[in-house]
């Protein structure tokens, strides 16, 4: 069935489920399924990648579109993200479903689902932009576009209830998913590694942008480290064809790097200590238990705005410190983020057991509050919205 389909064809329920990147496809794709546990007849559309065509949800458009993050970088693509918004909201108006579900990337769901809203429908917003962090006050206008917010951490729900915006704690799906490996031999010798030597796993993201800005940091520290420390190995997941032509452009090939198709998931769980850029990434490797340093640096123009307008609001960026409200794990930023100081970094880290021992603690109680059937939850919530529209 198509988009287009007439309205006496429509099954049961009809609900658009919009991803911006590949962390919202992973938790886009739990959802379907959860939800189709509970209503198999339920039908799905929306931007999707592969894991949610996968579970059955039919295409609009692919995620790899929406993928653009930082002030200026979003502004380079303004134009052909407009367009595709207008695209999007013509062909799901005239689908005329019961619900619409923009799942994380705010600053293009969040406006669709503003518009959709003024057309007559409901429409939730699954995963709350990042307001602990950055410009809180956002919670009184995003209550404005949607009908409810669905919060992956549990102190987000507060934020909004202070601005009287519906808003729910559903937990995180990836800590139902994710512990740490019960065989990281197995698993290194699955990914091509080798099963005796310590590994360090290097993530600098999965957008073109980030990863032309820490690639280079990330891979000149890991060098560094490996020459002090010749046991280790190190290894990189690719995303996907974008970040390898960075890649390949500005490095080539490495012998002392393995680099993987993607698998940045089964990376983490097989490695001893990870160097990982800011964002859903340092979630994964915080509940698959591998201790870590996180490092991140925003496009010169992003940063200068950022800190002119003061619109950082949290201590922390990285998603492990603020959940913890403490210094889990190690944090550079910026001007810090140099293939020394990674190196360095590594170092310490390498050298600490107690240091890592102490991630580890705090990372399997960082499991314990996120966990308990979370795709369950946010089907149930969404379920819920279908039966108020």
């Amino acid at each position: 069935m198509t988009p287009n389909s007439p309205p006496d064809a429509a099954p049961t329920l009809r609900i658009v489920v919009v991803a911006g990147e590949q962390s919202g496809d992973i938790l886009g794709a739990a959802l379907i399924e959860a939800i189709r546990l509970r209503r198999p007849d339920v039908q799905f559309i929306g931007v999707t990648g592969q894991r949610m065509r996968d579970v059955g949800c039919e295409s609009l458009a692919d995620v790899s579109e929406l993928s653009v993050m930082g002030l200026v970088e979003v502004l380079r693509h303004l134009p052909r993200l407009l367009k595709l918004r207008a695209r999007l909201r013509r062909e799901i108006t005239q689908w005329r479903p019961d619900l619409y579900v923009g799942v994380d990337a705010p600053d293009f769901n969040l406006g669709l689902a503003a518009k959709l809203r003024r057309a007559g429908m409901r429409a939730v917003h699954y995963v709350s932009p990042s307001i602990w962090a950055w410009r809180r006050g956002r919670a009184k206008s995003i209550g404005a576009q949607v009908d409810q917010v669905l919060c992956l951490f549990p102190f987000e729900p507060a934020l909004y209830h202070a601005h009287s915006v519906s808003a729910e704690f559903v937990g995180h799906p990836l800590a139902d998913k994710l512990a740490p490996a019960v065989d990281r031999v197995a698993i290194k010798r699955e990914l091509g590694l080798d099963p005796e030597r310590p590994l360090l796993a290097l993530l600098p993201g999965s957008r073109r942008g980030e990863v032309g800005r820490l690639a280079e940091p990330f891979i000149g520290g890991a060098r560094a480290f490996a020459a002090d420390h010749p046991q280790w190995q190190v290894a990189l997941p690719v995303a996907n064809a974008g970040c390898a032509q960075v890649l390949e452009r500005s490095f080539g090939a490495d012998p002392a790097i393995t680099r993987l198709d993607g698998r940045s998931t089964e990376l983490l769980a097989a490695a001893d200590m990870a160097v990982v850029a800011s964002g859903t990434a340092t979630l994964e490797a915080a509940l698959v238990g591998v201790p870590m340093l996180v490092a991140y640096r925003l496009a010169p123009l992003t940063y200068w705005l950022v800190q002119r307008f003061n619109l950082l609001k949290s201590r922390w960026f990285s998603l492990p410190n603020a959940l913890a409200d403490r210094e889990l794990v190690p944090e550079l930023a910026q001007h810090e983020v140099t293939a020394e100081g990674l190196h360095q970094a590594l170092n310490r880290l390498a050298a600490d057991t107690d240091a890592q021992q102490r991630q580890r603690d705090g990372f399997a109680a960082l499991r314990a509050e996120l966990g308990g059937n979370a795709a369950d939850r946010a089907a149930r919530a969404v379920l819920k919205a279908c039966e108020r529209a």
